[in-house]
């Protein structure tokens, strides 16, 4: 390799780095714009949620009407755990957990899933359970993991096309004998 080939790959290099540090800006900018624009319920730690049956719900379920105050889907993040109360006079049923009448039961939600459970307290004797992963440091540095050296490359590439690298121009003394016998000729 010349001493100019090597200018030329020291430049190259140097100019991706300062756009791999440009594109990091950006994307981070973008992404904890999206993030914020988009957050939901599910971009939370995982809590308690608490699901009370109210009195008079066995009555109304066998009426043929819903319960107002009972979601028919629910939206979870993994950690969070289900407090089902049964305030009802009876005693009923969510899937695996059976709620004695006046008691309380929990179900722990480990993994992100989307379940339907059998319900005894819905019109439709189901209640749907959406399980969501949280949405945490390690999601968003994973996005920017992602993100950040592919939009260095397009920015790099580009870069080339508009600023091709180039070496400095340098007195060449073969050039400038070859310039001025043509000068001669002519």
């Amino acid at each position: 390799m010349t001493i100019s080939s090597n200018k030329i790959i020291r430049s190259g290099i140097k100019r991706f780095i300062i756009l791999f540090l440009i594109s990091t800006v950006l994307v981070l900018v973008a992404s904890e714009a999206a993030f914020l624009l988009i957050k939901d319920q599910s971009d939370r730690a995982p809590q308690t949620i608490e699901l009370v049956i109210p009195t008079g719900t066995s009555e109304k379920i066998a009426q043929g009407q819903p319960v107002p105050s009972i979601p028919e889907e629910m939206v979870f993040v993994v950690g969070d755990t289900l407090l089902v109360k049964n305030e009802d006079t009876v005693d009923h049923q969510l899937g695996p957990l059976w709620v004695p009448a006046g008691a309380s039961a929990s179900l722990g939600m480990e993994r992100p899933e989307r379940l339907a459970y059998t319900c005894s307290f819905q019109s439709t004797n189901y209640l749907g359970l959406n399980i969501k992963p949280p949405t945490n440091i390690k999601t968003r540095l994973s996005a920017l993991a992602l993100a950040v050296p592919s939009t260095a490359m397009v920015l790099f590439v580009y870069s080339l096309i508009i600023w091709p690298l180039q070496p400095k121009n340098q007195s060449n003394p073969g050039s400038d004998r070859q310039v001025q016998e043509k000068a001669i000729e002519t």
